[in-house]
């Protein structure tokens, strides 16, 4: 018992490292390119949306996952090699910019493959990870992992967004590829601690491989994926899920300062009062929620407190209430918390033994193309209302307003999924291979 939960234990560094390396990406050189590097936000926007946008891959990879084992293993190699891929393009990414005087178009497009190995490496180690502990754990003890190890991205994140601001200050542009090198070589070193021997060894592996080696991607993926009714509309549930939830990360800061006047100091202080919300709300889901009451119900709980906060941050707005919406951002992050986690136990429930790399990859696909159509969503409307009406409490208001709406329909497509419907379990029940 005690060697199985360090093992455990020391599994959780694949996330915290992973938490670290986004943090680094998304915090830091965004940051630094655009604010020290004098770099066109646009063209950063950019580099920072191409991880997101070749996320449909992790189908692909996750079905190689399944049918391809290396050395006769179906995750660990994949989860180590896609960590060093990450953490090779973040380094080459930052010597890049600090070799590069001047942005010529060998140094964007160099920029840009750094971007694309970042996020090849970053969808391939994530969404094997995932396959991992859809292979590793059962019943009560999947919704208990998957929090878990998610609550330790979100340390990796915190960490490292207090760490890394003190090392950049003064700031340099040899300090900033030193930190870098450090960060992602770290990263990968807490891969290598945590993910041998994690694999489950069992001698069903070779047979499940041959059955999903038994039907081409292409086939697969039209017969198992696109024409299950339950996984599509699975898929939109996440889609809407994730861009209800997430489409305000970027907003919440400047309407605050717009529409409720407060300073710098207090707006920093949203991200700490959210990511409170997030890891309180995700614990106690994670250890005891979803064991009591089931994942539907956390993530129904969650939808309608998101539904509500949203409509009360703009009833904050509108009638003033600094101290009010400091209150709603603590409980848009239990709302996101709740959320998250009954999500992520349906997404690890939603697997099989033949097909989990391939599952896993359709819903991180519809996470990071959900979170990328909310980012583009939310900025884009923000910057049409201004420019016709000129007015940001109406402008952010529809924002929220449409997020509100977003978790309604998710609300509404949730009562029609029903997981054992579909029919990758009905093939499993049966024996069947994956055929046409």
């Amino acid at each position: 018992m005690k060697s199985a939960f360090s093992k455990q234990l020391r599994l959780a560094g694949f996330p915290l490292g992973l938490g670290l390396t986004s943090v680094l990406v998304s915090g830091t050189l965004n940051r630094v390119m655009i604010v020290e590097m004098n770099i066109p936000a646009a063209l950063v926007g950019l580099f920072f949306a191409l991880p997101l946008l070749i996320s449909p891959l992790r189908v692909w990879l996750g079905y190689r996952s399944d049918a391809y084992p290396i050395w006769g293993l179906r995750r660990e190699p994949l989860i180590l090699f896609g960590s060093l891929l990450a953490g090779l393009g973040v380094a080459a990414a930052t010597y890049t910019l600090v070799e590069s005087s001047s942005l010529s178009l060998v140094v964007v497009s160099a920029l840009a493959a750094a971007f694309i190995a970042y996020g090849f490496g970053k969808n391939l180690s994530s969404n094997t990870f995932e396959a991992l502990l859809a292979d590793k754990f059962t019943g009560d003890q999947r919704p208990r992992a998957v929090t878990f190890y998610k609550v330790a991205m979100f340390v990796g994140i915190m960490l490292g967004a207090l760490l890394l601001g003190r090392l950049l200050d003064p700031f340099s542009e040899a300090r900033l590829l030193t930190i870098v090198l450090a960060v992602a070589a770290g990263s990968f070193l807490l891969a290598l601690v945590a993910i041998p021997r994690q694999e489950p060894r069992h001698t069903a592996i070779q047979a499940e491989s041959e059955t999903a080696r038994g039907v081409s991607f292409w086939i697969t993926f039209k017969t198992m994926i696109w024409a299950d009714p339950q996984i599509r509309r699975f898929f939109i549930f996440v889609m809407l899920t994730v861009v209800g939830t997430l489409a305000q990360d970027v907003l919440l800061e400047p309407y605050a300062a717009l529409a409720l006047n407060l300073s710098v100091g207090q707006t920093t202080t949203l991200t700490a009062i959210w990511g409170a919300g997030t890891l309180l709300s995700m614990g106690t889901a994670g250890a005891w929620l979803i064991k009591r009451f089931g994942y539907v119900r956390v993530v129904r709980v969650g939808l309608v407190l998101g539904v509500l906060t949203f409509l009360l941050l703009i009833l904050s707005g509108t009638l003033f209430l600094p101290n009010v919406f400091l209150g709603l951002v603590f409980f848009l992050g239990v709302s996101t918390g709740l959320s998250a986690s009954g999500m992520l136990s349906a997404v690890i429930e939603f697997t099989t033994a033949e097909r989990a790399g391939l599952l896993m990859g359709v819903w991180g696909m519809a996470h990071n193309l959900g979170q990328a159509v909310g980012n583009l969503l939310s900025g884009a409307t923000v910057d049409l209302v201004q420019a016709l009406q000129g007015d940001a409490l109406t402008a952010y208001g529809l924002v929220f307003a449409l997020e509100a709406a977003l978790l309604l329909g998710a609300l509404w497509i949730l009562k029609d999924v029903k997981i054992t419907e579909a029919r990758v379990f009905a093939r499993e029940k049966l024996g069947q291979p994956d055929s046409v």
